[in-house]
């Protein structure tokens, strides 16, 4: 047993409160972290910086304690009233940290840290290579920080599994100049990534978690990465989280010169280039309709519809079948997120004619988004997991105040 795992045993619980800023959103939850993981509290302010919005809340068995309309000018203000909620309620009597996810910390912070000056410092820097998601975050910790001066917050950074990647996944075909300048392939939802890969270690063995095993988070944000031995070995984001595959409302991959021609030759302003593959890009873009793929799905019989659908899937199919290349076969392919868990239709399109992956659904167990959709006699199993960046973040904040305090001890 470690110095760490000694610590954590001497001690009956911790209780975290994680967040997550999303563009227009700021989810929460409460946790008692010991040996057992519980789920006092979640909820999210839904709407932020929007003339209508919401704000709920359940308590770990799913019942609605909370559910109100209100508006919230930004994230900050979001922050300080859920704090406030939760100390008329009684929940941040006994509050010991506050762990946030963060996009990424550059080159130079690869592991959770503790939120100090210096850090927020240096992540104010990295604003211009994140400007839709760093100002949001540290806008938030900032609050916390007037609200509970002397609570621990400690940032959780979405990107740090991807620095696994070998330096040839990481590097773009550009002047060295830049690449020593950050501009490298980061990779992005790795928190997600890492819940999976535990949650299959721990379900499964460390025989499965450590096969050659593609992960597909399919949500309103979208990406796929191939893991081998427990490690990133490539993604399908790059700088940002623009790249990659087909979004909800963002273009995934472009030739660089559409953004050339968009700002030489059609005058856009920057502003408005970044609007087109971040806001008015993806199935929004496509279909006209909608970003949200269960919109799309329930009418697909619009041709519009039906092509963001299918174009979505496409693309998902090039990117699965190369990361299998990169992996030199496969053995697990996850689907999670809201799509990757809940849309039966999109996983039949991706997998369906790879049977030269050793993909093999079983129609009746994907309908019914059962944990193995895969035939008994397919060479890959295909899996529907659940993923959980909340958790990860608290056990991330678990592990690091573990180790503040064996520092402390020592």
């Amino acid at each position: 047993m470690t110095k760490s795992e000694k610590v954590m045993t001497e001690e009956q619980y911790i209780r975290v409160l994680t967040v997550n800023s999303g563009s227009s959103s700021l989810k929460f939850a409460l946790y008692d972290m010991g040996k057992c993981e519980k789920l006092v509290l979640s909820g999210a302010f839904d709407g932020v910086g929007f003339r209508s919005g919401c704000f709920h809340i359940e308590d770990g068995h799913g019942n609605v304690v909370i559910s109100q309309s209100l508006s919230l000018s930004d994230h900050g203000i979001a922050a300080v009233k859920l704090l406030r909620c939760l100390k008329k309620h009684g929940y941040s009597n006994v509050l010991d940290s506050i762990g946030h996810r963060v996009v990424h910390g550059g080159v130079r912070y690869c592991h959770p840290q503790l939120v100090t000056s210096k850090l927020l410092d240096d992540l104010h820097e990295l604003i211009p290579i994140a400007p839709d998601h760093l100002p949001l975050e540290l806008r938030v910790i900032n609050a916390v920080r007037r609200y509970y001066p002397r609570i621990r917050q400690i940032v959780c950074f979405d990107a740090a599994l991807h620095r696994t990647m070998p330096e040839l996944a990481q590097i773009y075909a550009l002047p060295k100049v830049l690449r020593d300048g950050g501009i490298i392939r980061y990779g992005f939802h790795g928190l997600s990534y890492e819940y999976i890969v535990d949650k299959l270690k721990k379900d499964m063995g460390a025989g499965v978690a450590d096969g050659r095993v593609i992960i597909a988070h399919l949500g309103s944000g979208a990406s796929m990465v191939a893991v081998k031995a427990g490690k990133s070995i490539d993604t399908t984001m790059g700088f940002t989280p623009t790249g990659g595959l087909m979004m909800s409302t963002r273009s995934g991959d472009l030739d660089p010169g559409v953004i050339l021609y968009l700002l030489r030759q059609k005058n856009l302003s920057r502003s408005a280039v970044a609007d087109a593959v971040n806001k008015q890009g993806g199935l929004l873009g496509v279909s006209g309709i909608s970003p949200n793929m269960k919109e799309l799905l329930e009418q697909q019989d619009n041709p519009d519809a039906a092509e963001a659908i299918y174009l979505f899937c496409y693309q998902a199919k090039k990117f699965l079948a190369s990361l299998v290349a990169v992996l030199g076969g496969l053995d697990t392919l996850v689907f999670t997120g809201g799509i990757g868990e809940n849309a039966p239709q999109i996983r039949e399109h991706i997998c369906k004619n790879m049977g030269f992956l050793g993909i093999y659904l079983d129609a009746i167990a994907n309908r019914h988004n059962a944990p193995v959709i895969s035939r008994a006699d397919s060479p890959a199993t295909v899996r529907v997991m659940r993923t959980d960046e909340q958790l990860m973040i608290a056990r991330h904040v678990r592990a690091c105040l573990a180790k503040t305090k064996e520092r402390e001890i020592s």
